[in-house]
């Protein structure tokens, strides 16, 4: 009896890890791909008035900006620096959220990676490794 038991256990476990790999492969997979997505990002975005229109890339690098022809004759050169910088930032923005989206489906909820690009605070990426530096220290390890 104890033998079908262990076959059985053995098979359940087996099922498991195959299981377990088979997840693990497309993670892989998709980790692969990673890069090449974040490269070929490009987010736009445009002012209120249709007057710019900036490109970023995943890092929030301005690829393309694009002004209306007609339509930069008829504004203050200060105004349209304002909307220049205005819709470059909208697009930078929306980048950032995209990219979280992105990474979402690779890491931890937790992850300080992810809690970086939300709150956009250094320490987010900095406070599990301060973390473990106390706790170390705190043991006399540190």
């Amino acid at each position: 009896m104890s033998e079908t038991a262990d076959r059985d256990a053995n098979r359940a476990l087996r099922d498991r890890l195959s299981d377990v790999y088979g997840q693990y492969e497309q993670v892989r997979t998709h980790l692969d791909e990673l890069p090449r997505r974040l490269a070929s990002m490009q987010v736009s975005a445009a002012s209120p008035d249709g007057l710019v229109q900036a490109t970023v890339g995943s890092r929030g690098q301005l690829i393309d900006l694009r002004i209306d022809h007609e339509g930069y004759r008829r504004v203050d050169a200060d105004d349209l620096a304002r909307a220049i910088v205005a819709t470059v930032r909208s697009a930078t923005e929306r980048t950032a959220g995209e990219v979280e989206t992105l990474l979402d489906g690779y890491l931890p909820p937790d992850s300080g990676t992810l809690r970086f690009l939300r709150d956009n605070d250094f320490a987010s990426l900095t406070g599990r490794a301060d973390s473990i530096m106390r706790s170390d220290g705190d043991r006399g390890d540190g």
